[in-house]
C-alpha cells in the first residue's frame, strides 16, 4: 500500500510541476511576441490538443492497468506482447494524426480567418498548425511506454519524462522565439512557428528519458519474463484492445472537454464578431478569452482538483466493496473541499483582475474585464473534473460521453446568438451554460445511482459563500485604502496591490475557517496541526 501511495505521489507531483511550468512560460512568451501575436499560438494549439487527446488519452492508464493485471498472475509474456503490438499501433496512430492535422491545416485556417482586417492571414494560421502537428508523431508512442512502466509499478519514468519534456519545450520555445525576435530581428510569425515546433523537440526530450529508464529497467523486465508462467492459452490481442478501448474512451472525452469547448469558439467567435463589425479586434479578444485569461482561471481548478483527486480512489474502493454510507461521506467531502478551495480563489481573481492582468501581461481594461467575467467558470471546470472522476469511480463512465457531448452541443447552439448580443461575454456565458448542462447530467446520474442527497453539503456550501463574502469585503476595503496613497499604473505597484489583496483575503478566509473549525473538518490532520499552532482548538 505504501508503494502505491508513493507511486501516486510521484505521478501527482510530476504532473503538477509540469502543469505549473505550462502556466509560467506564457508570461515571458507574451513579453517576447506581444499581445496581438499570442492568438496565432492558440490557433495552433486548439486543434493540436484535440488530436493529441484522441491519439493518446487513456492509453497510459489502460496499458498500465492490463500490464499490471497480467503481471499479478505471473503472466509477463502477455504484457510484453501488448507492448510490442501497441508500439506499432501507437506509431501508426501518431503518423495518421500528424498527416491528418497537417492536411487539414488550411481548411481549419479558413474556419478561423474570414476577413482581411484580421491580424493574420489564412496562410500564416495554416503554417503554424503544420509546425505543431509534427509533435503528434512522437507523443502517442511515448504515452505507451509510460503506461508500460506504470504497469510494473515504476512511476518515476513517467514523472521525470513529463517534467523533462516540458522543460525542454519551454527552453526551446522561449530561447528560440527570443533569438528570432530580438537577436535576428526576424518576423514574429517565424518565432511562433518555432515556438509551436518546440512541442516536437520537447517530446524527444521526454523520449530520451524513457529510453534511459528502459535500458536501466530492462534486465528486471527480462528476469521476470523468464521467471513468469507460460499461459496455457494466449489472450487474443483483439480482446485486449477491445477492453482498452472500452476503458480509455471515456478518459479521452474527459481530456477533450476543454479543447472541444475552445474549438467551438475557434470556429464561431471570429466570424460572429466580424458579422457585427468587430473584425479589427476579434483576434485579440479571442486570445484574451481562450489563452491569456484561461491560463489564470485554470489555477484554482488545479488546486481544487488536486485536493479532491486524493479522495477518488477511496470512492472507487467503497463502491466496489458496497460501503455506500462511507461512499456518500467521501462524496460529501469531495464536493466541500472542491468549493472550499475554488470559490474564494475565483472571487479573489475577480476583485484583483485589473492588477493580476497588468502584472502578468499589461494594463488593459478589456483584458481585466474578460478575466473577471471568465473567473467564475473555473468552478464549473473543477466540478466537471470531479463529477467525471466520480462517474468513473462508480463505473458509470459511459455517461461522461453523453453529458460532455450534450454540453458541447449546447455551447455550439448558443455561442453565435450570445456573441452577437454580448461579444466576449457571450462566449463566456455559452461556455458556462454548456458546462452547466454537462455537470447537471453528471450530478443527476451520480445522485440517482447512489440515492445521494446531502443537506450537510448545502449548509456547508452556504457557509463557504458567507466566508467568501467576508473575505471579498476585506479585500475591497484593503484595495480602497491602498488607493488613497498609491496608484496601480506600473507593474510594480500592480504587484503590490496583488500581494496585499491576496494576503488580506487569504488571511481573513483562513483565520475564520480555522476559528469555526471548517478547515480542520475538510482538510484533515495537517489543517488541525496548523490550527493548534495558531491557538485554535
Amino acid at each position: 500500500m505504501s508503494s502505491l501511495m508513493k507511486g501516486t505521489a510521484i505521478l501527482t507531483v510530476g504532473l503538477f510541476l509540469s502543469k505549473v511550468l505550462g502556466l509560467i512560460y506564457v508570461f515571458p512568451f507574451y513579453a517576447i511576441v506581444g499581445e496581438e501575436n499570442m492568438v496565432l499560438y492558440q490557433y495552433a494549439y486548439i486543434p493540436y490538443s484535440i488530436m493529441l487527446s484522441i491519439a493518446i488519452s487513456g492509453i497510459p492508464l489502460a496499458v498500465s492497468k492490463f500490464v499490471a493485471k497480467y503481471n499479478a498472475m505471473g503472466d509477463y509474456e502477455t504484457g510484453r506482447r501488448l507492448l510490442r503490438s501497441s508500439t506499432k499501433l501507437m506509431l501508426l496512430s501518431g503518423l495518421i494524426s500528424f498527416l491528418f492535422l497537417y492536411a487539414m491545416s488550411t481548411p481549419i485556417a479558413h474556419l478561423v480567418i474570414s476577413d482581411k482586417k484580421q491580424v493574420f492571414t489564412v496562410e500564416e494560421v495554416a503554417d503554424v498548425i503544420k509546425w505543431v502537428s509534427f509533435a503528434l508523431i512522437v507523443v502517442p508512442f511515448m504515452s505507451l511506454l509510460r503506461g508500460f512502466f506504470q504497469g510494473y509499478g515504476h512511476y518515476l519514468p513517467t514523472s521525470v519524462s513529463q517534467l523533462i519534456e516540458q522543460i525542454a519545450r519551454i527552453i526551446i520555445l522561449l530561447g528560440g522565439s527570443f533569438i528570432v525576435v530580438f537577436l535576428l530581428d526576424g518576423d514574429v510569425t517565424t518565432a511562433i512557428n518555432f515556438a509551436v515546433f518546440a512541442a516536437f523537440i520537447g517530446a524527444f526530450g521526454g523520449l530520451f528519458v524513457l529510453s534511459y529508464y528502459w535500458k536501466k529497467l530492462k534486465p528486471e523486465f527480462d528476469l521476470k519474463l523468464q521467471q513468469g508462467i507460460t499461459p496455457a492459452e494466449k489472450v487474443p490481442l483483439s480482446d485486449l484492445y477491445q477492453e482498452i478501448l472500452k476503458y480509455s474512451v471515456p478518459i479521452v472525452f474527459v481530456g477533450l472537454s476543454n479543447p472541444l469547448f475552445q474549438a467551438v469558439d475557434m470556429i464561431t467567435f471570429n466570424r460572429t464578431m466580424i458579422s457585427i463589425g468587430l473584425a479589427e479586434v476579434t483576434d485579440t479578444y479571442f486570445s484574451m478569452l481562450n489563452f491569456l485569461t484561461h491560463k489564470i482561471v485554470i489555477i484554482p481548478v488545479m488546486l481544487a482538483t488536486g485536493f479532491s483527486a486524493a479522495l477518488i480512489p477511496t470512492i472507487t474502493e467503497y463502491y466496489t466493496l458496497g460501503k455506500y454510507n462511507a461512499l456518500r461521506h467521501a462524496m460529501d467531502k469531495t464536493y466541500q473541499v472542491l468549493l472550499f478551495v475554488t470559490v474564494p480563489a475565483v472571487v479573489g481573481i475577480m476583485i484583483l483582475s485589473p492588477y493580476i492582468y497588468h502584472v502578468l501581461y499589461e494594463e488593459s481594461k478589456m483584458g481585466s474585464a474578460v478575466l473577471a467575467h471568465y473567473a467564475p467558470v473555473a468552478i464549473l471546470f473543477a466540478l466537471f473534473a470531479v463529477t467525471a472522476s466520480l462517474l468513473q469511480g462508480i463505473d458509470y463512465q459511459k455517461w461522461i460521453v453523453f453529458s460532455l457531448l450534450s454540453g458541447v452541443l449546447t455551447k455550439l447552439v448558443l455561442n453565435i446568438p450570445l456573441i452577437k448580443w454580448l461579444q466576449v461575454d457571450g462566449a463566456i456565458l455559452a461556455t458556462a451554460i454548456g458546462y452547466g448542462v454537462t455537470i447537471s447530467i453528471n450530478i443527476y446520474v451520480i445522485h440517482k445511482a447512489l440515492d445521494y442527497q446531502s443537506i450537510m453539503v448545502r449548509r456547508r456550501v452556504l457557509l463557504i459563500f458567507i466566508l467568501t463574502g467576508l473575505m471579498a469585503a476585506s479585500v475591497v476595503l484593503a484595495i480602497a485604502l491602498l488607493n488613497t496613497f498609491l496608484s496601480p499604473h506600473t507593474k510594480l505597484m500592480a504587484a503590490v496591490y496583488c500581494i496585499v489583496g491576496v494576503s488580506v483575503g487569504a488571511g481573513v478566509y483562513g483565520l475564520i475557517s480555522f476559528r469555526i473549525g471548517l478547515a480542520q473538518k475538510l482538510l484533515g490532520a495537517r489543517a488541525t496541526k496548523i490550527a493548534q499552532k495558531l491557538g485554535f482548538k
